[in-house]
């Protein structure tokens, strides 16, 4: 794969961190999962027991996100266990975590602490806030960000106000910024011969994926609200109920409206104002609530056969069921299967990042607390049998 020449040490806890290194050795590269000694990483302990959402005693969030990673213990807290995670840097290329600002600093493993044992060593810290502004230190999870960061505001519509994401694009933006960052540093490396810090901020990731309306915000001063399902330019645009479930259409300009008309039997939208956007969008409500009517009077299969052959952007509001057996989606192979230690097979989604020079994703259980350390401390640092006992004893290594 694209990066197994990479190894990274995983430091990450909860879902943003852990989301990233995931995108990371999804594309191969090596990726060690530095856990503490007892009860491990949080999540493996994140629904357990649960018999639904739980195999081989680990929850579907430590499922999913650990998949092709090792992992050792190591106490990063004691003295000697530092010395050994340190003679793990010697031979990485990436550190990666999303402890709180200050925590990598009181451990004496931020990056100039790190680069003093591996010039090459490339770090990746993803906070909440990031790592300079006044609010450094204020503790953020996925909603906060949403919240703070705009993007509730023009979820939902004025009656119901604010809406959080139904998945959890905070802590996912984290991660997958916190990927790029490191993809963005390994280049630069690739010129330089010398690591660097790369410091992403959730908050900040919310702030980018604003995009084009943020500038609009700027340009004009007007503040957007909520507007559910529908668009702020665009008429018909926006999700529909069918005889059966619901529809998103999209008519993105004159010319796709002009091919609507043709395929819903309603005089009222055949008015020659509505041919342009303008007079279509003062009319909004009124444009809504005539292609609802119509469209409640078939099933979704219907409404997509013939808005397809016009070639009208539109597609079924699936449920997970309905989504995840898409036949585009696997046809893909966005649905992967792992392979459990006890036999059993696991479904989760697959990797989306589809490179033409390397062969699809292969995809490794999660790891039992500790399996590999033994193989990676003597394998990789070479420490010989006695002296893994010795730190087995003092408490570093488990």
């Amino acid at each position: 794969m694209t990066l197994e020449h990479i190894t990274v040490l995983d430091l990450t806890h909860m879902l943003s961190g852990p989301y990233g290194t995931m995108l990371l050795a999804d594309m191969g590269a090596r990726t060690i999962k530095v856990e503490p000694p007892g009860a491990g990483e949080g999540t493996r302990r994140l629904l357990e027991n649960d018999p639904e959402y739980s195999r081989n005693g680990m929850g579907a969030y430590f499922l999913t996100l650990n998949r092709n990673k090792q992992s050792v213990c190591v106490d990063l807290k004691s003295d000697t266990g530092r010395e050994v995670f340190l003679d793990l840097v010697r031979h990485a290329d990436v550190v990666f975590d999303n402890f709180s600002v200050g925590v990598t600093q009181r451990l004496g493993i931020d990056h100039a602490s790190l680069a003093q044992v591996n010039p090459r060593i490339i770090t990746c810290s993803v906070t909440g806030f990031g790592e300079t502004g006044p609010h450094t230190q204020r503790p953020a999870f996925d909603q906060v960000v949403q919240a703070m960061g705009g993007g509730m505001s023009i979820t939902g519509t004025p009656q119901t106000g604010p809406t959080r994401s139904g998945i959890p694009t905070g802590d996912l933006a984290g991660g997958m910024f916190g990927a790029m960052g490191v993809l963005a540093a390994l280049v630069e490396r690739a010129h330089t011969g010398v690591g660097q810090h790369v410091d992403v901020s959730m908050l900040d990731a919310q702030i980018s994926m604003l995009n084009y309306m943020a500038t609009m915000y700027f340009m004009s001063g007007n503040v957007p609200e909520g507007i559910g399902n529908g668009h702020f330019v665009h008429v018909p645009y926006n999700c529909y109920p069918t005889a059966d479930g619901h529809i998103i259409v999209a008519c993105i300009g004159d010319s796709f409206f002009e091919r609507f008309i043709e395929c819903i039997p309603h005089e009222a939208l055949l008015d020659p104002a509505y041919r342009q956007q303008p007079a279509r969008y003062a009319d909004k409500d009124k444009i809504d609530a005539i292609v609802s009517e119509v469209l409640s009077t078939q099933g979704t299969e219907h409404w997509l056969k013939v808005l397809g052959a016009a070639r009208i952007p539109c597609g079924a509001v699936n449920n997970f069921a309905q989504a995840l057996s898409d036949p585009q989606v696997l046809a893909r192979d966005m649905v992967a299967t792992v392979d459990l230690p006890d036999g059993q097979q696991l479904r989760m989604p697959g990797n989306p990042i589809k490179l033409s020079a390397s062969p699809a994703t292969a995809y490794t259980a999660p790891p039992a607390l500790g399996q590999q350390t033994q193989a990676v401390l003597g394998g990789v640092l070479g420490y010989p049998a006695e002296k893994m006992e010795s730190l087995r004893q003092a408490g570093a290594i488990a």
